[in-house]
C-alpha cells in the first residue's frame, strides 16, 4: 500500500491518541468522516495499523526497575537460538526482545518490581538457560520519552 500525506497524518494522529473518535480524527486530517473511516479501514486491512493499546505507567503499577539487557550466547550449544526464543514467552519480565548485531546476540527490555526481583530474574532465569555466555545489564536511570514510529518524520510521502 502506498501511503500519501493524508495517510501519514492519520497515522500520526492515532499514534498520539488511539482513542480519537472518527469524527475528531476526520477534523484533524481535514477529511469527511466517511472518507476518514474508509482510510483507517484500509490502513488496518493492510496491516499498517496492527491494533490499538493503552500506554501504562510502569511506576504506578509498581515496576520501578527498567533495564536493557544484552545477552551473548555460546554457539557450541545445540539449538541455542530456539531454546532462547522459547524461553522468552515464559518470562513476564521481558517487555520487548530483539535479535541484534554487535557483540551480543539479543537485547531485552526488562521491567521488574525492584532490584531484588530483577536480580532473581537474571540469576534464576537468564543464567540458567543453556548456552548463555554473557549478560550485560544497562539500568535505566531516567526515561527521556519514547517517540513513535512516525515521530521524527521518518517516512516521506511522494509529492
Amino acid at each position: 500500500m502506498k501511503l500519501d500525506v493524508v495517510d501519514l497524518n492519520i497515522l500520526r494522529a492515532l499514534q498520539q491518541d488511539g482513542r480519537l473518535s472518527n469524527l475528531k480524527l476526520a477534523e484533524k486530517v481535514f477529511l469527511s468522516p466517511s472518507a476518514c473511516l474508509r482510510r483507517v479501514g484500509l490502513l488496518e486491512s493492510a496491516g499498517i495499523i496492527k491494533g490499538y493499546t493503552a500506554r501504562l505507567d510502569a511506576e504506578l503499577l509498581g515496576l520501578d526497575v527498567e533495564a536493557f539487557v544484552m545477552i551473548t550466547m555460546r554457539r557450541d550449544v545445540d539449538q541455542w537460538h530456539e531454546q532462547f526464543v522459547g524461553a522468552l514467552g515464559q518470562w513476564e519480565e521481558v517487555i520487548a526482545s530483539f535479535v541484534v548485531t554487535g557483540e551480543a546476540n539479543y537485547m531485552l527490555r526488562v521491567r521488574a518490581r525492584n532490584l531484588k526481583h530483577y536480580s532473581d530474574f537474571v540469576m534464576d532465569k537468564l543464567y540458567k538457560l543453556p548456552g548463555v555466555l554473557d549478560i550485560r545489564s544497562h539500568m535505566v536511570l531516567r526515561n527521556l520519552g519514547e517517540s513513535s514510529v512516525l515521530g521524527a518524520g521518518l517516512l516521506q510521502h511522494d509529492a
